[in-house]
């Protein structure tokens, strides 16, 4: 399971950096993005169900792939 960001939607609240720092980072416009190589594998991480929860917008979201 993966984790990917809706950069349409998100605001740059940055929940999803504030709780999963090792997973989401954002960029220098402030919109929210997973790290590198994260994407794919990072649903199993602890605290990403967690981030997407905490996103104000629901711009963070689990993926099947």
């Amino acid at each position: 399971m993966g984790v990917q960001v809706d950069k349409e939607r998100c605001v740059g609240a940055g929940m999803c950096a504030l709780t999963a720092p090792d997973v989401f980072t954002q960029g220098d416009d402030g919109i929210s993005e997973v790290l590198p190589g994260r994407a794919e594998t990072a649903g199993g991480h602890p605290l990403v169900g967690e981030a997407v929860r905490a996103c104000p917008v629901g711009a963070v979201a689990l993926s099947a792939d």
